[in-house]
């Protein structure tokens, strides 16, 4: 593939790649300097694309793993390190620890009303809830999709009532 081949199938991209990159950063200056991150280091190794394969896919590759260890470096970043005797400054965080007492009264009273859901969407939503995929579910159940879907629905409505009746309106952290 010549080079001018290469330039234009990447400005093929550039719309997809702008969108992808907005969607990872959720920030139009950071989906900015992505998209231009992921341009160079492409024109930079274009000659370790193989001609055959999907350059979307590469392309969508090479921003995904940038995106990836630009956010490891930033959490590190924010990592504390402390070498003092006393470990005063992982001490001195601005952090306050919560007693967690009434959310282990509110999981209990969670799992009761789960129990005094109808079989038929305690199942699924419970299924799901363990990590099952609508079709494994499906599949399982021997229902089709949709039923699956709607039963988890109905679950987690009449579960958010159930909590709305018993609690009144949450503090959300």
């Amino acid at each position: 593939m010549t080079q001018l081949d290469f330039f234009a199938q990447f400005d093929r991209q550039t719309t997809l790649l702008h969108s992808f990159a907005y969607n990872l950063t959720k920030n139009s200056e950071d989906a900015k300097d992505l998209y231009q991150e992921t341009a160079f280091r492409a024109m930079t190794n274009r000659d370790k694309f193989r001609q055959g394969t999907n350059l979307k896919a590469w392309l969508f590759t090479i921003m995904k793993n940038i995106f990836i260890n630009n956010y490891r470096k930033k959490v590190k970043a924010n990592t504390i390190m402390d070498n003092t005797d006393n470990l005063y400054y992982l001490n001195s965080g601005s952090h306050a620890i919560e007693n967690d007492a009434d959310s282990n009264i509110l999981i209990k009273e969670l799992t009761v009303m789960i129990d005094d859901l109808d079989d038929s969407t305690r199942i699924p939503f419970l299924m799901h809830y363990q990590g099952f995929k609508y079709q494994e579910i499906a599949d399982h159940l021997e229902l089709p999709l949709g039923t699956v879907k709607s039963r988890i629905f109905f679950a987690r409505k009449d579960l958010k009532a159930q909590i709305a009746r018993q609690y009144g309106k949450l503090r959300e952290k």
